[in-house]
C-alpha cells in the first residue's frame, strides 16, 4: 500500500529494477545554492525539454545540470510586514506576482523564508507542471502558472487560500477524485481545502471536520497527516493527539479516535506518514514527536485498532535500536530508496529553525538520513538508518523522487544551508 493516495500525483512512476543492498545505495551531493531561499523544494520538467528542473524559493534551476536559474516570482522584502507602495513602487502588486528580473539578496539565516513548502502539479490541466507554494503558516497559499518554456515573462499567480495554518501543510487527494486538496487547518478548525477546478481563480473551499479549538490549532501548530487508518479506502486526518475518521458521507464532525502519537508535553512533529510498515495489511503511523526537539517513532496498528509504539530516535543514542541520535526532525517523506518494493522513510535535522541558540542541539551536524524498512515476514519490521549527508539536513519539507530519470529515487532539500540535490548513484 502507499503512504497516501497522493503518492501517484507527487512522485514520478518508478522504473522496475532489482533491489539494491542498502550498502550499495550511495548519493552524489549537488549544491545548487549556499544561500537561504526556502525551507522546501520540488521538481518537474517545466520547460518541457525532457529534463526535470528544480523549484526552490523564487527560482527555477534548469536541468539537467541545474547551473542556470530563473526567477518565476519574488519574495516579500520583509515577510513580517504587509506590502506597501514603498516596497516596490506603485506596481508592487504586479511585481510580487512574478518578478523575472528578481536579483534580490537571499534571506538571513537568522530569519525566515516566505517559501515554507513547495509542490508541483498541473493545476490547469494544460500539460505543463505548475508550482504551488505554502508561503508561511497563517499566510497565503498560491500556485504559479507555468508558461511552458524558459522565459523572462512572469508566471501568473493564483491565490487559492488566504490563511493556511500548521507548519506541515501538504497536498493530498481527500475525496478520491484524483486531484489534490490542501491538507491544512485554519481558524482553529481541522480539515482540508478543495480547489474549484472549474474556476482556478476562485478561492478554495474549506471543509472543517471538528469544532474550533484555537488554543490547540493555531498558525504554528506542529504535526499533520492523512491516510487510511481503518482500511475503509477513505483518507483520515491525523495530528499528534489521534486521528479523525472520514465518514462515508460528508460531515462537519468526524469521529475522533484519541491516540497519543507523541509523549505528553511534546510539541508535535512534522508530516505524519501513514504506511503499512510491517506488511500485515494494516496501516501504521510514522511521526516525529517534536519538530524542534527529540524523538521519532513508528506506531504499529494492532488488529483491535490500538497502536504499539516503536521508538526510532530519542534524547540518547541508546534510545534508538541502532544507536542513532539527531534532533529537530521537521520534515519527513517516504520513497522506495533501495528498490525492494517497500517504501522507506526519509528525514533529517532542520538546521537553525530558530537560529543558533534555540531548540535542541542547534549546533549539531545537519544530517539527512534514509531509514530502510526491513520486514521480517512474521509481522515485525526494523527501520535501519543510513546517513545520506551530514551538512545539509532538512527544512520544513524534504522531497524524494526520480529527478534525473534513471529509475532510482533522489532526495531534494532547501533550508538555511542552501539548496541541495542528492542523486542516487
Amino acid at each position: 500500500s502507499l503512504p497516501t493516495t497522493m503518492t501517484k500525483l507527487l512522485i514520478p512512476t518508478l522504473l522496475l529494477a532489482l533491489p539494491l543492498c542498502a550498502a550499495d545505495v550511495k548519493f552524489k551531493k549537488l549544491r545548487l545554492s549556499n544561500e537561504f531561499w526556502c525551507e522546501g523544494a520540488h521538481f518537474a520538467d517545466f520547460d518541457q525539454d525532457g529534463n526535470n528542473d528544480i523549484c526552490a524559493g523564487p527560482f527555477v534551476w534548469w536541468g539537467p545540470d541545474f547551473k542556470e536559474r530563473s526567477a518565476y516570482n519574488a519574495p516579500k522584502p520583509d515577510r513580517n510586514k504587509p506590502l506597501t507602495d514603498e516596497d516596490y513602487g506603485p506596481n508592487h502588486a504586479k511585481f510580487i506576482e512574478a518578478a523575472p528580473d528578481f536579483k534580490g539578496k537571499a534571506q538571513d539565516p537568522l530569519g525566515y523564508s516566505d517559501y515554507f513548502l513547495t509542490y508541483t502539479y498541473d493545476f490547469n490541466s494544460d500539460g505543463k507542471m505548475d508550482i504551488l507554494v505554502f508561503s508561511w503558516p497563517g499566510d497565503i497559499t498560491a500556485w504559479y502558472e507555468n508558461p511552458g518554456k524558459r522565459t523572462t515573462e512572469a508566471w501568473k499567480r493564483h491565490i487559492v487560500f488566504d490563511v493556511t495554518d500548521n507548519e506541515s501543510p501538504q497536498l493530498g487527494d481527500m475525496d478520491g477524485d484524483g486531484k489534490p486538496e490542501l491538507i491544512c487547518h485554519t481558524g482553529g478548525r481541522l480539515g482540508y481545502a478543495s480547489l474549484d477546478w472549474s474556476n482556478l481563480d476562485a478561492k478554495a473551499t474549506y471543509h472543517a471536520i471538528a469544532k474550533p479549538d484555537i488554543k490547540r490549532y493555531f498558525r504554528y501548530t506542529h504535526g499533520y497527516g492523512f491516510g487510511d487508518i481503518n482500511g475503509d479506502k477513505r483518507p483520515d486526518i491525523l495530528d499528534k493527539d489521534g486521528w479523525r475518521e472520514q465518514p462515508a458521507t460528508p460531515s462537519e464532525e468526524w469521529v475522533f479516535h484519541p491516540v497519543p502519537f507523541a509523549p505528553e508535553g511534546a510539541r508535535g512533529g512534522s508530516q505524519m506518514q501513514v504506511y503499512d510498515v510491517n506488511g500485515d495489511g494494516r496501516n501504521d503511523v510514522l511521526t516525529s514527536w517534536d519538530a524542534h526537539g527529540y524523538g521519532f517513532a513508528y506506531y504499529e496498528q494492532q488488529a483491535d485498532g490500538s497502536f504499539v509504539t516503536h521508538q526510532i530516535l530519542g534524547e540518547k543514542p541508546e534510545d534508538s535500536p541502532h544507536g542513532v541520535k539527531f534532533t529537530q526532525t521537521h520534515a519527513t517523506t517516504m520513497a522506495d530508496i533501495d528498490g525492494d518494493g517497500v517504501l522507506d522513510l526519509i528525514t533529517g535535522k532542520r538546521y537553525w529553525a530558530h537560529g543558533p541558540n534555540k531548540d535542541a542541539e542547534p549546533g549539531a551536524p545537519a544530517v539527512l538520513y534514509w531509514f530502510q524498512i526491513k520486514r521480517d515476514g512474521k509481522g515485525g519490521a526494523d527501520l535501519v538508518p543510513h546517513e545520506i549527508d551530514n551538512d545539509s539536513g532538512v527544512g520544513t519539507q524534504v522531497t524524494a523522487g526520480d529527478v534525473n530519470k534513471d529509475g532510482k529515487q533522489d532526495v531534494l532539500v532547501g533550508n538555511k544551508k542552501g539548496v541541495f540535490l542528492f542523486v542516487q548513484e
